[in-house]
């Protein structure tokens, strides 16, 4: 695990992501449809767990300012190629979780898209189907900052997605304040952590569900559920359904 990536080999995973999370007009303007649901112009969104930028652009493109947290060095010179003469952007090099200080990142160099501050993840990844040749080759130390932080630096956003790759309960821990709409990334090799998400959203707000499978860019549900409804949708896909997003509602 603690083989040095080649950084030749790094540069083009990122490059093959930039390809496809970048330049699909089909896809991008299906995202912004479903984000033109949650964001209007002026407002704020957090992007944690950037990658290569592709909610950044379109929370752009809404008319939103975006504050994204990306700590791998590759993906994030991605984003500051797209988007460092953007005023209305700020990157921030970090992880982000229950805590501030430092966490361990394990990288995927082949895909560090599903690079990860997870051990567990690595763990539920190994043997699965849909996951096979899958190698997080080295570790990395990042600075690790809390949504409660973000927060009170950059204000309260309309919006947080978050994907980080099986960590997203953690991130979902270090926040106290209910926010509008946020989202996060669900796999069917760890519906444990979902489960925990739906558990910690229920402490901050009343929250009503949606979902949104895969790439899709497209809510499943007619009209948004209960927490337990969705843990019940999400407990109940096939292991082939891979991931996707659940997206919780603030209700007034």
């Amino acid at each position: 695990m603690n083989a040095a990536a080649s950084p030749k080999g790094m540069a083009k995973a990122v490059s093959r992501s930039l390809r496809v999370y970048h330049g699909d007009p089909a896809r991008n303007a299906a995202m912004d449809a479903l984000y033109a649901r949650f964001l209007r112009p002026g407002d704020l969104a957090f992007d944690i767990g950037a990658h290569v930028g592709d909610r950044i652009s379109s929370f752009r493109r809404l008319g939103a300012r975006v504050v994204a947290l990306e700590p791998q060095p590759g993906p994030a010179r991605a984003i500051r190629l797209i988007h460092g003469r953007d005023p209305l952007v700020t990157l921030i090099e970090a992880a982000c979780g229950d805590n501030e200080g430092a966490v361990t990142l394990q990288i995927n160099s082949a895909n560090p898209t599903v690079s990860t501050a997870s051990p567990a993840f690595v763990g539920a990844a190994q043997g699965a189907g849909g996951w096979e040749g899958q190698v997080w080759d080295h570790e990395i130390v990042v600075p690790c900052t809390t949504l409660d932080k973000l927060i009170w630096r950059h204000g309260l956003p309309a919006l947080i997605k978050i994907d980080v790759e099986g960590f997203e309960a953690h991130v979902l821990a270090g926040l106290t304040k209910a926010v509008p709409v946020i989202s996060f990334e669900f796999t069917t090799i760890q519906r444990d952590v979902a489960e925990a998400c739906l558990a910690l959203l229920d402490t901050l707000g009343p929250y009503r569900f949606n979902v949104a499978l895969g790439e899709s860019q497209s809510l499943e549900l007619a009209e948004p559920a209960s927490a337990e409804a969705i843990g019940g949708f999400l407990r109940d896909l096939p292991h082939s359904a891979n991931s996707g997003d659940v997206y919780a509602m603030l209700t007034s």
